[in-house]
């Protein structure tokens, strides 16, 4: 590695952890009720999200039930259905298909992270995890992670 090239590498480094102490420095200046509100009007927006793309997603399939999910384990929610149908074995069986999509609860990490997990005939297809820092978070970054999980599963129920 020439001279010039540690140069910028050196520079870039040293860019990054400015960068990571004025993310301190703001954290810190924000006390701990704003970060839960910061987070509350994360998960707010993102569960009335998912809601309604889910009850978009199951009028294209038929029988598939919305279930709101909340607790500790998260918010958000989930579609599933139960089909009666011959496997490849040619056996008669009931199947069940399922994808929920949850906005977890805050942590010590002060990160915004969603979930989710897709089921089709039995089979888990599907465990996402997505998180980001709270000061780094963006709407937009979220509701494009969710379509994906939700278009990928689409299409994998559909491919059935």
């Amino acid at each position: 590695m020439d001279f010039d090239k540690k140069l910028e590498n050196a520079i870039e480094r040293g860019q990054q952890r400015h960068t990571r102490l004025k993310d301190a420095e703001r954290l810190k200046s924000l006390s701990a009720e704003d970060i839960r509100n910061r987070h509350n009007e994360y998960r707010l927006e993102l569960s009335e999200y998912i809601e309604v793309n889910l009850k978009k997603m199951a009028q294209h399939f038929p029988g598939f039930e919305y279930e709101t999910l909340y607790g500790s384990k998260g918010w958000g929610g989930a579609i599933h259905r139960n089909d009666l149908d011959r496997g490849d074995d040619g056996r008669a069986g009931s199947f069940f298909s399922r994808i929920e999509l949850t906005v977890k609860p805050q942590n010590e990490y002060n990160v915004v992270n969603i979930a989710g997990k897709g089921t089709i005939r039995d089979k888990e297809m599907f465990a996402w995890n997505h998180f980001v820092d709270l000061l780094d978070a963006s709407l937009e970054e979220f509701h494009q992670r969710l379509d994906a999980w939700m278009v990928q599963y689409a299409e994998q129920f559909a491919a059935r």
